[in-house]
């Protein structure tokens, strides 16, 4: 595989993040309104919000990319660091991107003085499992979600 490189995302890059994003929404068979990802696209380039993303780049193309929100906690003094979103194109899968987007979020969380970063995956998602057993803990919570 040639070299990744992982970079945050900028105004020019919509057009390769959207198709990963789409992507995303497929893997787990759901459908985010456009307006919501417009807006969402606009809070990622904003400096004074949360959320973050980058991509991950091999030869110029865009293959992978990763979402992720710093937010306070009543655990710590410092901020938490929740990696929300990641997806690795098919044809790159098992290549260690998915690692290095993992590793990219880790540090910029360090350097942003999170005390930890933490995510959720489906219980199906047993590829993605695997790779998150290797490079983090499992601490055995449950998720409970009510829509509003």
């Amino acid at each position: 595989m040639s070299a990744v490189a992982i970079r945050p995302v900028t105004a020019q890059d919509h057009a390769a993040w959207l198709p990963l994003w789409q992507a995303y929404q497929a893997f787990y068979q759901t459908r985010i309104e456009d307006s919501v990802s417009t807006v969402t696209w606009q809070r990622m380039l904003d400096p004074a919000e949360p959320i973050n993303a980058a991509l991950a780049w091999v030869g110029g193309e865009a293959v992978g990319m990763v979402h992720y929100i710093y937010h306070r906690s009543c655990w710590t003094v410092e901020n938490a660091c929740y990696l929300q979103d990641l997806l690795v194109s098919e044809r790159q899968r098992g290549g260690g991107v998915g690692r290095k987007l993992i590793e990219y979020v880790y540090t910029t969380a360090r350097e942003a003085g999170c005390a930890k970063v933490h995510w959720l995956t489906h219980e199906t998602n047993t590829t993605a499992i695997q790779l998150y057993e290797r490079v983090a803990e499992r601490p055995g919570l449950i998720q409970f979600r009510k829509p509003l």
